[in-house]
């Protein structure tokens, strides 16, 4: 019995975003290329990472689910710093394992037609490393800062949304200061 109390009291701090998620991609590792249906301002586009970081540094967050309390409140902070990170050269792409129609209202609603919300498919998912769980096709919430290289540079990975934004900001700060022009 005293097994299981622990296992559930475990569980509970794991769903409540209480313990960070355990399984990511290191720093340093090499991003896993792919492209998808994504899309921007409610219009379906395609998205290919190899593409977008010739533009400069990509902002990848991966969320749980489109229109849920915690992914919503992250989509609004990363809508409100998406020119933050535009100034410094940097985009941003969310990624779940929401269909295409419903990350097109994601996208202008919560969003707010600031930055690219991908389909992230069970292949993409278990390439990052950030499957839920197990019997689950969702993501957990963890944020990558990837490099033009095809480095990531940075790695958060935490069931909260907060701090998600600020900290993958500051990473992306810090490689510009390393990587000016």
């Amino acid at each position: 019995m005293r097994h299981y109390s622990a296992l559930v009291a475990t569980a509970s701090l794991v769903l409540a975003g209480a313990a960070p998620a355990l399984a990511a991609l290191p720093i340093g590792a090499t991003a896993p290329d792919f492209t998808t249906e994504a899309s921007l301002a409610g219009k379906p586009m395609s998205f290919n990472l190899a593409q977008a970081l010739k533009k400069g540094p990509v902002v990848l967050y991966f969320f749980p689910a489109a229109f849920t309390s915690g992914c919503t409140a992250e989509a609004h902070e990363f809508a409100e710093a998406t020119d933050s990170f535009e100034k410094l050269g940097a985009s941003v792409v969310g990624v779940s394992a929401d269909n295409i129609e419903t990350l097109n209202r994601f996208s202008v609603e919560e969003c707010r037609n600031k930055f690219a919300v991908a389909a992230g498919s069970s292949k993409v998912i278990a390439d990052y490393d950030v499957k839920l769980m197990p019997l689950v096709a969702k993501s957990n919430r963890t944020s990558y800062v990837v490099t033009p290289d095809g480095k990531i540079a940075f790695v958060h990975s935490n069931l909260s949304y907060k701090g998600h934004v600020g900290l993958s900001l500051a990473a992306v700060k810090a490689w510009r200061a390393s990587h000016p022009g």
